[in-house]
């Protein structure tokens, strides 16, 4: 749509305002508004402070189990897990603090990107505490935080209503012209080629996923041992390899720019780019279950054991065919799903995905837990998983994966 296109639209839209603008509602729905932000910053005061007193208490505790000398024997990478936890809930705690303080005095400005950084720093401390102590309560509890407070600031903030409803309007008139036009989901500025939003990341992550999980497939029963058929599927339900949909999202987040730049200079980004991305997984999954997904020991310029040269090759080279070939092919075909059904159809399969996810986690850290001899039928919970997702129903269902839990960073 052209600027003249936005700004007639934006005046049809405003039309049916009251005098003053979109940013002049009534005296009653003002009124409503500031309640309920006052209201949520209030919250986020109270949660900040909640999480600063949590702060204090970690390492008043910390402390004194140091001076006891009950954390010898932990290895070194649990204690700065754990310092890195502790540090992101107090910045989480800070922010949330500041947040709130904003909102009681009407300064939303720049709330919405506060909103997301702090959940940024909750994912860090999700990540902390999975390896550290697994799938925990105070893991779900941050999780939730996160995705809540991204919620309430996308859905629920009421300073922003008017603004997000004129957005949905000008929105949707966008997407019927770009659709009418072939161009729905490219970049409209022209420094890359795909739009970045969550539609397109989402659609990017699934597809990516499924084409991982195809190739990996081929790959074993061509190269790796020729004949042999194994699963390679990373969720619970579906064909699906997690580590190639975040590695789609994160190529394409970066290769965007790179577009139009020539196959060499994609090749060299996409190469360090996926190393680095395939290291910090095996890296993760090592320390946070003990499991060995890949283990490259032995082969050429490896890296640990996590990459090496021919994999970063291979990288490369995906890089390239997906940001040159499949990336266009693949925003268009997701882009003809009808514009009235696209963001329904978006958010059903999305809740689908983060529920096979977590479904995933906590068969994992069940699975982690019987192998390191502890008791799995404390809860109907976990007596459930023991049941009917046993040691070799994981092994059958994963059957690229082993779980060392000798290798994990978990306290003890």
């Amino acid at each position: 749509m052209t600027p003249a296109g936005v700004g007639e639209a934006a005046s049809e839209a405003s039309a049916c305002a009251p005098s003053g603008g979109v940013a002049s509602p009534d005296a009653r729905s003002a009124r409503r508004h500031r309640i309920m932000a006052c209201t949520f910053g209030i919250v986020s005061l109270g949660v900040g402070v909640v999480l600063l007193a949590l702060v204090a208490f970690l390492l008043f505790f910390t402390g004194k189990a140091f001076y006891e000398g009950a954390i010898d024997g932990q290895p070194a990478a649990s204690i700065v897990l754990f310092v890195c936890l502790v540090g992101g809930i107090g910045v989480v705690g800070v922010g949330t603090c500041i947040l709130g303080l904003r909102l009681v005095n009407r300064k939303i400005r720049g709330a919405h990107l506060a909103a997301e950084a702090i959940s940024m720093a909750l994912a860090v401390c999700a990540l902390c505490e999975l390896m550290l102590e697994g799938v925990t309560t105070i893991f779900w509890v941050i999780a939730a935080s996160a995705l809540l407070l991204m919620a309430v600031f996308t859905y629920a903030d009421p300073s922003l209503a008017q603004e997000r409803k004129l957005q949905r309007t000008l929105r949707d008139m966008e997407v019927r012209e770009e659709a009418e036009e072939g161009t729905l989901g490219l970049d409209a500025s022209g420094r890359g080629y795909m739009a970045v939003n969550f539609f397109n990341l989402f659609w990017i992550f699934a597809i990516g996923a499924v084409f991982g999980d195809a190739v990996e497939t081929i790959y074993h029963y061509m190269i790796e041992v020729p004949g042999e058929f194994q699963v390679r599927a990373g969720l619970f339900w579906g064909p699906f390899s997690p580590i190639y949909g975040f590695g789609a999202v994160i190529l394409s987040l970066i290769l965007n720019r790179f577009y139009h730049s020539p196959a060499i200079l994609v090749f060299l980004v996409s190469a360090v780019v996926g190393g680095a991305f395939e290291y910090f997984v095996s890296w993760f999954l090592e320390f946070a279950f003990g499991a060995v997904a890949w283990d490259y020991t032995g082969r050429f310029l490896n890296i640990g054991g996590r990459t090496d040269f021919m994999f970063m090759c291979m990288w490369g080279v995906l890089g390239v065919v997906w940001v040159k070939l499949i990336l266009p092919w693949l925003i268009g075909v997701v882009n003809k799903i009808p514009w009235q059904w696209r963001y329904t159809i978006t958010t059903v399969c999305a809740a689908f995905l983060i529920l096979d996810g977590a479904l995933t986690l906590i068969a994992l850290d069940c699975w982690y837990m019987r192998l390191d001899g502890n008791p799995t039928d404390q809860t109907a919970f976990q007596a459930f998983f023991a049941e009917h997702f046993d040691n070799g129903y994981m092994e059958q269902r994963f059957q690229s994966m082993s779980l060392h839990p000798e290798l994990t960073t978990r306290v003890k």
